[in-house]
C-alpha cells in the first residue's frame, strides 16, 4: 500500500494539514474494495483527486474512468448521457446510443455534484447502486453493468433530504463510505504552500520570474477566508504573476486582487420573522374588523335616534360627525369622478318617495322600532347608507345642496349616491 506523502507526490497534492492527511488515508483503505464512496466539502477544494486516487488504487485501474458533471448536463437529457438511449426514443435520437454506465463496465464512474441530480435519474441510479441493473431510454431491456461509482457534491445533502431534492435511500447507498475535505480556511498552515507551488507553475507557464509575497502580505493571505478555497487561490496567483511588474508583492497589492466580500454576507432570515410579519398583519386585519363594527354600531345607534327624535340639532351634529368619520374629510377635486359627471344645468329638487325605501310608516310604539333595530343584526352598512341619504333629502324637500350640508359630505358626492342607489 503506498504511503500518504507518495499519493501526494503521485496526484500533486499540496499540503500537510491533518484532515487533508486524514481524506487521503481513508481514500487508500477504501479503494481495494467496490464500496461506494461519497466526497463531500466546499467547491473548490479539489474533490476530483479523490476519486482518481481510488480508481487507481483499486483492482479497476486498468478499466475506465469516467468522470460526469452532473450539475451541467441539462435534466431532459442527463437519463440519455448516463444510460443511453434506443433509436427513434425521442427527437434527435437518429441512433442508438450507450451510456457512460456501459461504457464504464468494469470501470469507474465518478458524479460530481450527484445533489444536482433529477428526482426520476435519482431512481434510476438507486437501482445500479442496489442490483447493479440499468435500462435504456426508450428501451424495455434490463442491462447489467459492474460499475464502481464515486460520488462527490457541495450540497448538504441533509438539507437536500429535508426538502425532498435528494432520496434519502439514495443518500445511504452512496455515502456508505464518506470522505470529507476541509475548506482552505481551515488548512492556513497550507495556504502559502499552494500559493507558492501555484507562483512557481505560472512561471515556468508564462517564462517570466515567479512572484513572491513579503510578510505582510504572507499574513493577509493566510486570514482571507478564501471563500473559493483552492480554486480561487490558484486564479488570485495567476492574475498576480500576469498583471504585476514587480516581483516582490506587498499586502496592499495583494489586497487589491482579493474581492471585500467577508463583511458583505447576505443575513439568514429564519422562518420566525416571517410568522411574526405575518402574526403582525393579521393583529392589524383584526384591528380593521373590529372598528368596522364599531362604526356599524354607532350608525345603527344614530338611525334609530333619527327614527326617534326627528330632525334635532343634536341628531344633525351627531349625524355630521358620523358620516365625517365613515368617508373622511375628503376635498372634491381630490377624489375621481370620472364615472359621475353632473350635468351643466343638474335639477335641484330629487323626487323621491315620501317612505323611506324598504320601511313602513313609524308604528304607534315607538319603542317598538328599536327592538326590530336592535334584533336586525344582519343589516348591512349600505342599507343604513341609504337610510340616512333618503331622510335628508326628504326632509330637506328633494333639495341636493341642503341635504348634502346635513350629511356633512360634497353635493358631488351625494349626487354620485343618488345614482348608486337609483333615487
Amino acid at each position: 500500500m503506498e504511503s500518504i506523502q507518495a499519493i501526494k507526490q503521485r496526484f500533486g497534492i499540496i499540503g500537510n494539514d491533518v484532515k487533508l492527511n486524514r481524506a487521503i488515508e481513508k481514500a487508500i483503505q477504501v479503494a481495494p474494495t467496490d464500496i461506494s464512496v461519497l466526497v463531500t466539502g466546499e467547491s473548490g477544494v479539489g474533490k476530483e483527486a479523490i476519486p482518481k486516487i481510488i480508481h487507481s488504487l483499486s483492482h479497476r485501474k486498468h478499466g475506465k474512468f469516467i468522470a460526469v458533471n452532473c450539475g451541467a448536463i441539462p435534466e431532459g437529457t442527463i437519463d440519455s448521457e448516463l444510460f443511453g438511449h434506443e433509436k427513434g426514443s425521442f427527437t434527435g435520437a437518429t441512433a442508438t446510443r450507450s451510456g457512460y454506465f456501459e461504457e464504464a463496465d468494469g470501470g469507474t464512474i465518478f458524479l460530481d455534484e450527484v445533489g444536482e441530480l433529477p428526482l426520476t435519474t435519482q431512481v434510476r441510479l438507486l437501482r445500479v447502486l442496489e442490483n447493479g441493473e440499468f435500462i435504456k431510454v426508450g428501451s424495455s431491456k434490463v442491462q447489467k453493468t459492474n460499475v464502481r461509482i464515486v460520488a462527490a457534491t457541495n450540497v448538504n445533502m441533509f438539507d437536500a433530504i429535508k426538502k425532498e431534492r435528494f432520496r434519502e435511500d439514495l443518500y445511504y447507498r452512496l455515502s456508505t463510505v464518506e470522505i470529507h475535505l476541509p475548506p482552505l480556511r481551515d488548512r492556513q498552515e497550507d495556504i502559502h504552500l499552494l500559493f507558492r507551488k501555484f507562483a512557481a507553475d505560472f512561471a515556468q507557464k508564462y517564462k517570466m520570474p515567479s512572484i513572491r509575497l513579503n510578510e505582510a502580505a504572507v499574513q493577509l493571505l493566510n486570514k482571507y477566508r478564501w471563500a473559493g478555497n483552492i480554486r480561487q487561490l490558484r486564479n488570485v496567483a495567476e492574475q498576480i504573476s500576469v498583471l504585476e511588474q514587480q516581483r516582490e508583492i506587498s499586502a496592499e497589492t495583494l489586497r487589491s486582487y482579493l474581492p471585500d466580500i467577508q463583511n458583505n454576507l447576505p443575513a439568514v432570515v429564519g422562518n420566525n420573522r416571517a410568522e411574526s410579519d405575518f402574526s403582525n398583519e393579521r393583529e392589524i386585519l383584526y384591528k380593521v374588523l373590529f372598528d368596522m363594527k364599531g362604526d356599524l354600531n354607532d350608525l345603527k345607534k344614530l338611525t334609530l335616534e333619527l327614527m326617534q327624535h326627528g330632525n334635532s340639532q343634536k341628531v344633525q351634529d351627531e349625524n355630521q360627525s358620523l358620516i365625517k368619520k365613515i368617508y373622511g374629510d375628503v376635498d372634491e377635486d381630490e377624489v375621481d369622478f370620472e364615472s359621475d359627471i353632473v350635468d351643466e344645468d343638474p335639477i335641484e329638487v330629487v323626487h323621491i318617495p315620501q317612505t323611506p325605501k324598504g320601511l313602513t310608516t313609524l308604528p304607534e310604539d315607538k319603542y317598538h322600532f328599536a327592538e326590530e333595530i336592535q334584533e336586525e343584526e344582519t343589516l348591512s352598512l349600505q342599507d343604513k347608507e341609504l337610510e340616512l341619504i333618503t331622510k335628508a333629502l326628504e326632509r330637506n324637500k328633494g333639495k341636493r345642496k341642503a341635504a348634502a350640508t346635513e350629511l356633512g359630505i360634497s353635493e358631488r358626492t351625494l349626487y354620485r349616491k343618488i345614482k348608486q342607489y337609483d333615487l
